[in-house]
């Protein structure tokens, strides 16, 4: 991995299209109806948390990173 792509990664991809800030609105109501589930389904605890951040970062970073 060089600096570009670290750079690339952390960097901050602001949605330019209103198609992409339509994928993120989606993709964040969707994770909300799955964190809703896991919060009544799963016990309390590291995983239970983990399971309802990551579905919607790494989402979210697919869209944002997107060339």
């Amino acid at each position: 991995m060089g600096p570009a792509d670290i750079e690339h990664r952390f960097a901050f991809h602001a949605a330019t299209t209103d198609e992409k800030r339509d994928a993120h609105t989606s993709i964040r109501q969707a994770c909300r109806r799955l964190a809703d589930h896991i919060n009544e389904t799963c016990p309390d605890g590291r995983e239970k948390s983990l399971a309802i951040e990551e579905a919607m970062f790494w989402g979210n970073a697919a869209l944002g990173r997107q060339t």
